[in-house]
């Protein structure tokens, strides 16, 4: 099954939350990693790959993504679609 996912803002201009129809993180704990990490998360290694990506948040069936100040979501996005396609699908 490919995955969906729905972005979708977040009181903070700076994260957006990511759900998908799958789990993400399996388990009971809640995974964060920042950039400069060396996450064993396949997700995880593709989002901070990205420039621009300071850090994640992920939880079961959601990530949420923080941007670095500078960084525009409208060159984020493609890529961060591009990270979900790549691993799960």
């Amino acid at each position: 099954m490919a995955i969906e996912v729905r972005g979708e803002p977040t009181p903070n201009p700076n994260a957006m939350k990511f759900t998908a129809n799958q789990v993400l993180f399996e388990g009971s704990g809640s995974a964060s990693f920042k950039k400069g990490d060396e996450p064993d998360h396949p997700l995880a290694k593709e989002l901070l790959s990205i420039d621009g990506v300071d850090n994640i948040f992920g939880f079961q069936d959601f990530v949420t993504v923080n941007k670095e100040m500078g960084a525009d979501w409208d060159s984020l996005l493609p890529n961060i679609e591009e990270a979900f396609n790549k691993v799960y699908n």
